[in-house]
């Protein structure tokens, strides 16, 4: 007979759009609705929501729309309770790391979203809390459990690029000023004085990216820009955009390979998904999205020619093949909630932690410091 334990899971920030979705619904009530974790030795890990955050008929809302029955807005008394297991933060930005630094005082694991501080000094500072706290942790790296990039690391895994020479990467869309249709994501992005830019949102998930899959970064050059500078809020007031909205960066990973993504929330989508990545070895070549990827083999690739008084007659993109899924892919905020739950209860490998994070945090300060500066700057190994 499985025996059922439960582990209460404290979830500040869940108000909000991300940690609403994609962590609370898509994620642990996700889990709670295949009845919960089978961790394989006759055990089902069953996660309980405490939901917390500053607006109390939001919580008891939520609550009731999902059949919760713990939710408060006295951060202090949860951490107080000794039955609550984890902790886990989608606040804002700026909030969040004097909430990871109570709960780590309070010795419960941790769970977070990105980036884990406001700057690089205070990200390391919670790590070797962490750690000296004895406390486990990680940091969501959503993007590393994307159908489109497990195709990708399936390919690097198999040496069907050769050597790496490149990864070129687009993501962004429009995101409305709000005026005359509400924008999509909320305005404090847009205040740098709020922990605000896409610097600060989108270069910790790249950091974590080109880490994991083609190799750390040791060098950034970046030009951002705050194209729209008159933004409306949620109360249709008009307000000043003081932070960045695009962000134009080159990467150049250990290896040799070199790394161009340019990230905006200022630009009009004319690719197949929201983020793509080409990445251009010397025997293939492939393009990988959110879900799907495409490949072009050496073998394969076509000889066109530069003539700039012809009308091109060759269908590019058909000439790339669909990489097959072999596999059903999860949501990938679940599967990673799935593989920390584990390792909190059965202690198993886990690398994703607040050290990873505390990478992120460092290239994107060092972004904003390259812009601010107009150079290219080293990003040195940390170690705690």
């Amino acid at each position: 007979m499985t025996e059922r334990r439960t582990v209460r899971i404290a979830m500040n920030g869940v108000t909000g759009r991300m940690g609403y979705r994609q962590h609370l619904v898509r994620s642990l009530l996700a889990i709670r609705e295949q009845g919960g974790l089978d961790l394989g030795d006759g055990t089902t890990l069953w996660p309980e929501p405490v939901l917390v955050g500053r607006r109390e008929h939001a919580l008891k809302a939520m609550a009731d729309q999902h059949g919760l029955t713990e939710w408060s807005t006295d951060l202090d008394a949860v951490l107080a309770d000794p039955t609550v297991d984890i902790y886990f933060d989608a606040q804002v930005t700026s909030a969040r790391e004097e909430a990871l630094a109570k709960a780590i005082a309070a010795g419960k694991h941790l769970y977070t979203e990105k980036p884990t501080a406001t700057g690089l000094s205070g990200a390391l500072d919670l790590a070797r809390l962490a750690r000296d706290a004895g406390v486990k942790h990680g940091v969501v790296q959503d993007k590393l459990f994307l159908p489109g990039l497990l195709k990708l690391k399936r390919l690097i895994d198999g040496g069907f690029f050769g050597h790496v020479l490149s990864v070129r990467g687009e993501f962004g869309y429009w995101v409305f000023e709000g005026d005359w249709q509400s924008a999509q994501r909320p305005s404090w992005n847009y205040r740098h004085e709020d922990g605000g830019g896409i610097v600060v949102d989108m270069f910790p998930h790249w950091e974590y990216v080109l880490h994991e899959l083609f190799g750390r970064v040791t060098s950034v050059t970046a030009h951002t820009a705050t194209h729209i500078p008159r933004r409306w809020d949620e109360r249709g007031e008009p307000y000043a955009a003081t932070a960045d909205d695009a962000a134009y960066g080159i990467f150049q990973l250990e290896g040799g390979a070199v790394a161009q993504i340019n990230s905006s929330w200022a630009v009009r989508v004319n690719r197949d998904e929201l983020v793509e990545f080409q990445v251009d070895g010397t025997d293939g070549s492939a393009v990988a999205g959110l879900r799907n990827c495409r490949v072009q083999h050496r073998s394969s690739t076509p000889k066109p020619v530069w003539n700039p008084d012809l009308p091109a007659t060759e269908p590019f993109r058909e000439q790339w093949q669909e990489v097959p899924d072999n596999a059903t892919f999860d949501n990938g905020f679940k599967a990673q909630w799935e593989l920390f739950l584990r390792h909190v209860v059965l202690d198993e490998p886990y690398h994703w932690d607040l050290l990873a994070g505390a990478r992120g945090v460092q290239l994107a300060e060092l972004g904003l410091r390259s812009s601010a500066e107009g150079r290219r700057l080293d990003v040195p190994e940390i170690a705690l």
